[in-house]
């Protein structure tokens, strides 16, 4: 659903980290920031919570490694137990690059797909940028417009002090 945006651009991440900051410090709400390279410190400025993916790898890395130890033990003491040079059944020591293998593979997978599920980044998904050149040389911050809350004079006197080169409001679906 279309709706209506501010957009500020900027050369610089430094002045985008300090656009960011001023913005939140007097009340404006961002929607997104569009940076061609990561910024360090920008997600400090946005008040963006720590990301829960490390706990989805950390969970598939579990689910892998009980799954391939437990295919290997079934396999090799009660499918097809073999008598090799009068070792036990369950040598675990044999176990362990393929479980390592298994659980590395497991995490791997399930990260780049929760990571894909939950930013819509989903094969075919169109893009949906702030501006034709956002993602390749300049910063945007986008604020969401609302008449009943937002004062569009101060948000752009704000991001204009802190270096935007380029400033304009429109309606688009992000």
């Amino acid at each position: 659903m279309p709706r209506e945006y501010l957009v500020a651009t900027f050369v610089e991440p430094d002045a985008l980290v300090n656009a960011v900051t001023m913005i939140r410090a007097h009340g404006f709400k961002i929607y997104d920031v569009y940076t061609p390279c990561p910024v360090h410190g920008l997600d400090e400025a946005m008040g963006l919570q720590r990301s829960r993916l490390g706990l989805v790898t950390f969970a598939a890395g579990a689910v892998g490694l009980v799954a391939a130890i437990s295919f290997q033990f079934y396999a090799a003491v009660f499918d097809w137990s073999l008598n090799v040079g009068g070792k036990p059944d369950n040598s675990t020591l044999a176990f362990v690059p393929i479980t390592f293998e298994i659980t590395v593979l497991a995490a791997g997978v399930a990260t780049a797909a929760a990571f894909l599920l939950r930013s819509g980044l989903f094969p075919g998904a169109p893009a949906r940028l702030a501006g034709p050149r956002v993602t390749d040389d300049e910063f945007a911050v986008v604020l969401r417009w609302r008449s009943s809350v937002f004062e569009t004079g101060a948000a752009r006197r704000h991001l204009h002090d802190s270096g935007a080169i380029d400033i304009r409001q429109g309606v688009m679906d992000l």
